[in-house]
Parts: C-alpha cells; structure tokens; sequence
C-alpha cells in the first residue's frame, strides 16, 4: 500500500506549452523532481486565456503525463501567471511602534498600511513584497524585528493582475479537475529557480523570454524592486521566420529551434537548410545566414526594449551580477551575444538548479517556470498539499522539521 507522502506540483500555463513539475521534499530537505508533463497550449496569447476549452484540455494532458511518470495523483497546484496585463508599482507604508520594539504585528500594520492603496476594481492583487524597511530614518533593514524606535515604514513593490484574466486561469484550473493553491508571478517563480542569493544581494536583471511575451524581474539587496513585460516573445521569431521564408508556421517554428541563430556572423557562408513551401509548392534550400538576418532584428529589438526599462527603473547602475537570460528561447543560438552587446551587462543563461531526481531532464530554460513554483511553494510556506504514491517512497519528516532546512 502506497505512502502518504508530501508533493508539491507547479503549473505553467504558457503561451506555447502548459507544463506540470512534481516536486517531492527527499532525505535531509533536498528537493526531488519526480514527474514532469507538457503538452502544446493553444488556448493561450500572450498569457492571456483566449479558448477556455482548449486550455482545459492542455492542463489535463500535461497533469495525466505528470501523474504517470510520478506515480501520484495530482489535486492541487501552484500556477503561474504573466502577460502584458501584470502591472507593478511602489507603496510605502508609516506606522508609530508600539513598546519602542518592533513586533511581527508592527511589521504587518506597517505592509498593511502601504497596501492601502487605490486598486482599480479591475485589478487584483497579486503579490506585495517588501523592499526594505526603515526604523527611524535607518534604512536598508531587511528584517527590523527586535530593533529599537519609535517609527517603522515599510517600502514595498505592489505587483497586481486583470482580474478577468486572473480569473479564467483560476477557471481552467478547476474545469480541469484540479484546485489552485497559489497563484505566483512567473518571473518571480523562475528566479527561485535560475538566480543565486548572491545574484539578488549585488543587484540583477532576470528576464524570462516565453512565447508570448518577455517579463522582467530586477533584485537589489536580496529583494525584487522592479518587474515589467515587453510584449514580444518567441513566438514573435516564429512568425518573422514564418514569413519571411514563406513556410508554414509550423515549420518554422522547427526550423527556429534547429537552425535558428540570432547571430549571422556566426555562421559559415555554405551552411544551408531545407525550408518547406506553402500550398504544396516543392521545398527551397536557403542559406542559414538569411534565417539569422530574420532573426537577429527581433532579437536585437526585444533587448533594446529592455534596455529602456532598465534605465526607466533607475536600477542600471545597481545590477553588478549582470543579467541572466532564461525561457524556451533562451535557448536560441547566439542570443547570449545580442543581449550582451545590447546592453552592456555580463549576461548568463538560467537554467534550474539545486535539484536531485529528473534534474538531468529538468535542466533547460524552458522548465524554469515551472520548477521555481515548486521551490516558492516551499521556500515561502505555503502549505503544502498531501497526495498520494510517490516513486521514491521514502518516510518523511514532520512539516515543521522540514521547513527548517530552508528558513
């Protein structure tokens, strides 16, 4: 008879492929991916729901190929959400301290306070994340329990969401079976994934390259201070190389991933690919140099849009980790080099880390989504749910003991 045995699954619902990772806590604390499901998402633009039904039916099948490879049955997830409707902001909260010592309950009157702020009724919140906090004109505090004063603020980043779509996420979920615990702003989940604590205490730029869309998500002082999304994503070479070679979307999007470089003076004059014709017309060779001179301006554009929102951050001069680059197109040949050129900063490509089990399968930009949400579930207390028939089938600690190992 099975075990009860503690899992964690987060969902990705992207633009171009919905994705389940299991997540189980192992011996001594360690993190296991033991199941992994995707499945193209059609239902999905710019991550946004635009067909109800059809992003019911990518969840199912990526949870069912989760579930059979974890040997678990799957009832509640984390998911992520990201789009062009995500907007971030700054709040500020003041509060007097009681006793002269900061308490937890001054800490949470202080967030409440900067909370307090006007949120259209079309909006909801989403996340508030404390930037730093202020005892008495000191500032820079990250946690001010204990400390000495008579005046507390509290400087926050107030990121919030279109409730409409917020809410056909939460409804594809349920049609789907399945019960939502959290719902966690993707770039904030992949950098639990792909960034270092080091990384977020210098000062970093994470940008997450999806289907749709780009999001951006700066840290200084170990916490996030900015977020953003430029409106291009991979999608957006798809359909550059879809008609500027006039083949099929589909095709395209295979040649993309094949032959796709962002960098033509990486590639030999000879070098040549087989490009598919549309309406049953024969089949072309072209020279791979003119796939990247397609592909190289997309690239080129969606990194100067971001160059603009580092300087209108005012945090360009405070990012001395650089910037990590992660997502499916991540991937992309030559990426590394366009980003770095454009804009100025030492950049890597992120891929989850830290890891045991599938790590050797979860290891590519394009699963970061979808691991990060496992570690936020965990690094964030949520709590977790229990479900069922684990392959690994080892005795767990009690959840207090677990917590432990990560706070």
């Amino acid at each position: 008879m099975p075990k009860e045995d503690e899992i964690i699954v987060g969902l990705d619902v992207g633009t171009t492929k919905v994705c389940a990772i299991v997540g189980e806590i192992g011996d001594g604390g360690r993190i296991d991916i033991i199941g992994i499901g995707a499945h193209p998402s059609r239902g999905i633009k710019k991550g946004m729901v635009v067909n109800i039904e059809q992003t019911v039916d990518a969840i199912r099948r990526a949870v069912e190929e989760a579930e059979r490879m974890a040997g678990a049955k799957i009832d509640s997830v984390y998911t992520g959400i990201a789009g062009g409707h995500i907007k971030g902001s700054s709040s500020h909260g003041v509060i007097a301290i009681k006793n002269r010592e900061v308490s937890r309950s001054d800490m949470a009157r202080a967030l409440e306070t900067a909370r307090a702020v006007a949120i259209p009724a079309d909006r909801r919140l989403l996340h508030m994340i404390p930037k730093e906090y202020i005892v008495d004109a000191q500032d820079g505090i990250r946690d001010p329990l204990g400390m000495s004063g008579v005046r507390l603020e509290a400087d926050v980043h107030i990121i919030t969401g279109a409730a409409s779509a917020i809410e056909n996420i939460e409804k594809s979920i349920r049609r789907a079976g399945l019960s939502m615990i959290a719902m966690v702003l993707q770039p904030l989940a992949s950098s639990e994934a792909v960034l270092t604590s080091e990384e977020r205490d210098l000062g970093v730029a994470m940008i997450d390259i999806g289907g749709g869309t780009t999001d951006l998500a700066f840290f200084a002082d170990g916490s996030i201070h900015h977020t953003a999304v430029v409106p291009v994503g991979g999608n957006h070479f798809t359909n550059d190389i879809a008609i500027g070679l006039r083949t099929p979307p589909a095709d395209a999007e295979k040649i993309k991933i094949k032959y796709g470089c962002a960098q033509a003076d990486q590639i030999r004059d000879s070098e040549m690919i087989d490009v598919p014709s549309v309406g049953g017309r024969p089949s072309r060779l072209i020279s791979r140099q003119t796939l990247a001179a397609i592909i190289q301006p997309r690239a080129e554009e969606i990194f100067t849009r971001i160059r603009e929102e580092i300087e209108q951050s005012g945090l360009s001069d405070r990012l001395a980790s650089g910037v990590v680059i992660t997502g499916g197109t991540s991937a992309l040949a030559g990426i590394i080099e366009v980003a770095e050129q454009t804009l100025g900063y030492p950049i890597r490509r992120g891929v989850p880390s830290g890891l045991g089990g599938l790590i050797d399968v979860v290891s590519e930009p394009m699963y970061a989504t979808g691991v990060g949400l496992v570690l936020y579930a965990v690094r964030h207390r949520n709590p977790l749910p229990r479900q069922r028939g684990s392959m690994f089938g080892r005795v767990k600690h009690r959840m207090s003991e677990l917590m432990e190992w990560f706070f």
